[in-house]
């Protein structure tokens, strides 16, 4: 017996869908040593304006960092008098974070943002610089709201910034090859393929320089601002502002990344 349609359709996007992700990807193996070593190397230059947005709307805190990484937002926060706290899966990236003046006094809980529990509630809970995507499948990005509902107060609000994926879908043939950086003894190259129906993007950044060649694979789920909206709706928190930028540009079809605010 032939089977259903239904069934033909999931078979063949269950393929391609593994066919289309780098075969073998850790998560866990994309943020080592090496990642942070030197992933304080490339700053975005909007870190001020990040903190200073951060700091209005935390209204004394205390804060909560998904992904807090090294701590190149979690620590200035802090600095200006804020609790902050952090959540981050990488053991790498947490004792880099350790090493830096004022990390110790920041309480990391290992573990991945959709499913680790903290203690206590939080005024502010943040994610940013496309973080969110690192987590592959919409079940996983939908856990990580109804985690920040969980933990926020009632007059909480949870803040996540990220791209827009607008640009991925007028790729030809949905992937790019990039130059990121061409230096006198090594250039970097940033590689990438995405598949508009999972909505996964496999990218690669490339170092070729004299010592050898490195390859540094990530994978990311990118969603537009409606699926994030939804996600929100799902663990009982609405949509309060969105804005193209942290000094509150207005969002438009202009924009290339969005800054979301929510709460209930």
């Amino acid at each position: 017996m032939a089977p259903a349609a239904g069934q033909t359709s999931c078979a063949v996007a269950a393929l391609r869908a593994e066919l289309l992700t780098v075969k073998d990807f850790d998560p866990m193996k994309s943020f080592g040593d090496d990642t942070a070593a030197s992933y304080d190397e490339s700053l975005r230059g909007d870190e001020a304006e990040t903190v200073a947005c951060l700091e209005e709307l935390a209204r004394g805190g205390p804060v909560l960092e998904l992904a807090i990484g090294t701590g190149r937002i979690g620590l200035p926060l802090a600095a200006r008098g804020l609790r902050v706290d952090g959540i981050e899966q990488s053991a790498a990236m947490i004792a880099r974070l350790g090493e830096k003046p004022g990390g110790d006094a920041i309480a990391i809980t290992q573990g991945n943002m959709a499913d680790v529990q903290v203690s206590g509630s939080y005024r502010l809970i943040f994610v940013v610089f496309n973080t969110l995507y690192n987590l592959l499948t919409q079940a996983d990005q939908v856990r990580c709201f109804e985690n920040v509902a969980r933990h926020l107060t009632d007059d909480g609000v949870f803040l996540v910034e990220a791209a827009l994926p607008d640009s991925l879908y007028r790729l030809r043939d949905y992937q790019y090859v990039d130059a990121e950086a061409i230096d006198l003894g090594q250039v970097t190259l940033d590689v990438g393929r995405y598949d508009p129906v999972t909505q996964l993007l496999d990218e690669s950044h490339v170092s070729l320089s004299s010592g050898g060649i490195q390859v540094s694979p990530i994978v990311t789920r990118y969603i537009w601002p409606s699926e994030m909206d939804l996600m929100a709706r799902i663990a009982g928190l609405r949509l309060q502002a969105r804005w193209a930028g942290w000094n509150g540009e207005l969002f438009d079809a202009r924009s290339t990344r969005h800054v979301c605010v929510y709460g209930r």
